[in-house]
């Protein structure tokens, strides 16, 4: 234990039983208030408590009361949520909610500013980001927005696979290039190989962007809005290409994020809903995208309808005074 201004710290490791598979041990620095106002340590004479926090290895997502916050602002939280190996996931909410941000925490882009965030069986914070980003498939805006408008479509697919963005001089063996195109055609994509990514419809830079983030062959594969800015038939085209995903049992773990329940692809299992004081509701689709749940996620009446496994949702009508 060290006194430094009056301020006790000491490292503890916290520990959880494992549902299965091998303990994971993390150690942490923790304060405490002591007695009188002041801070001190909880660690006794003897020595410091050990504890152990672990995780379940069939979860690729474990965030326990995470929040990222800015000087004052939470941008996010709290939010405890779980994704599993075979689950597929909508994210919705308003906007301001934090959903980016949570984004950017499971895509190891950010660590929590409280709480605890596994990724991929590893706590954010404990872990080589080098080594664990590789794992992880992200399509985003602000990866759209980082493309050279002169990069053909195969090269930002294919380089990928070597985590950079842009290809100059460097060389890929044919076997790169063969899954850049293998990826390419399972959205539906493979004849835009050879286009300028500059001169892509904005439906055609989402396929560009998903069978980027696809390319590693990720284990979670996360979509940050990709149906935002498309079209009536953009759109539709978009929710076929995700709902054939999420019925591929090959597919990795899927987390989409969105504003609307239209853009839920069929196939998709389960969502998380989030409001401005974090967490209204998680689990199954059917239980969660209810009425109520939206409702007290966008603060306002909402109807909810379900038509060959699709969603649909609306303001309900509001009486009006004579």
């Amino acid at each position: 234990m060290r006194q430094d201004g009056g301020v006790a710290k000491h490292r503890a490791e916290v520990s959880v039983a494992p549902s299965a598979g091998p303990a994971r041990r993390f150690a942490a620095t923790a304060e405490f208030p002591g007695s009188g106002g002041s801070w001190g340590s909880a660690v006794t004479a003897a020595g410091p408590t050990e504890v152990e926090v672990e995780t379940d290895p069939d979860l690729l997502i474990d965030f326990r009361d995470v929040r990222v916050r800015r000087g004052a602002t939470t941008l996010v939280g709290p939010v405890s949520w779980q994704v599993e190996l075979d689950e597929r996931w909508v994210v919705l909410g308003p906007n301001g909610v934090g959903k980016t941000t949570l984004m950017r925490l499971a895509a190891a882009d950010l660590h929590p500013s409280d709480g605890v965030a596994f990724v991929l069986g590893e706590r954010l914070g404990r872990v080589d980001i080098a080594e664990l980003k590789p794992r992880i498939g992200l399509s985003s805006a602000a990866t759209a927005a980082r493309v050279p408008g002169e990069e053909k479509v195969v090269d930002l697919v294919l380089s990928a696979g070597y985590g950079v963005l842009g290809r100059w001089r460097e060389r890929y063996d044919e076997l790169d290039t063969e899954r850049a195109l293998e990826v390419l055609r399972l959205l539906g994509a493979d004849h835009l190989g050879d286009r300028l990514f500059g001169t892509l419809s904005e439906g055609e830079r989402k396929r560009a962007l998903i069978a980027r983030a696809l390319m590693p062959d990720p284990e979670l594969l996360l979509l940050d809005e990709p149906a935002a800015g498309l079209d009536l038939g953009g759109r539709e085209d978009l929710v076929a290409v995700l709902s054939d995903l999420a019925h591929d049992p090959d597919a990795p773990a899927l987390v989409l994020v969105t504003h609307h329940v239209e853009e839920i692809p069929p196939g998709f299992t389960h969502a998380l809903v989030l409001g401005h004081d974090g967490v209204v509701a998680a689990g199954p689709v059917e239980e969660v995208i209810t009425a109520e749940v939206l409702g007290s996620a966008f603060e306002q009446p909402i109807r909810v309808e379900r038509l060959d496994d699709r969603w649909f949702a609306r303001r309900a009508p509001i009486e009006r005074r004579r």
